[in-house]
């Protein structure tokens, strides 16, 4: 981040080979969006690279810093729309799985991403950066600037709305 600061070119664009496609990623399970996505994620990196000099090492974890740059930019643009679920969904049954176990993975996968969506965009998120992204609680209440507490919460809503709506009808 100090040689960023400094305007090296190459430093960034070593940052964001490592760092996009995870912010990519999260983008896109949050806003239901694949251009949106991409507009959200290249904004991200444009503010790391113009705010690079209020990053505080040992303050937080960079990933943390930068996940917060990009559910902020995120938050902002899902109060301006409401998210649909993905198409496509990333996650595909494996090839070698029979027709009847494929037709049942992707029904799955198909009521999971529309309760996903359907979450509020708090809680959708909050479960998008711990068991997607991989953060811990702390780490998802500093990305969300919120208590440890407050994030738990906002996980254990997610879950439970998430078990009832995709249990089988």
């Amino acid at each position: 981040m100090e040689q960023i600061k400094a305007g090296d070119q190459a430093a960034f664009n070593r940052l964001l080979a490592r760092h996009l496609s995870t912010i990519h990623r999260y983008v896109v399970r949050l806003t239901h969006s694949h251009a949106d996505a991409d507009e959200l994620a290249q904004e991200t990196f444009l503010r790391v690279w113009s705010k690079a000099g209020t990053y505080r090492p040992g303050t937080v974890r960079f990933t943390t810093w930068l996940h917060r740059i990009a559910h902020n930019l995120c938050m902002d643009q899902l109060r301006r729309t409401q998210p649909e679920p993905l198409e496509d969904p990333d996650e595909h049954p494996s090839e070698q799985s029979g027709p009847e176990r494929l037709a049942e993975a992707r029904e799955t996968t198909v009521r999971l991403e529309r309760a996903l969506a359907a979450l509020p965009a708090a809680q959708r998120a909050a479960l998008l950066l711990t068991e997607v992204q991989g953060f811990s609680n702390k780490q998802v209440a500093d990305i969300m600037n919120l208590g440890v507490r407050a994030a738990e919460s906002l996980l254990a809503r997610a879950r439970r709305t998430l078990r009832e709506q995709v249990r089988e009808p």
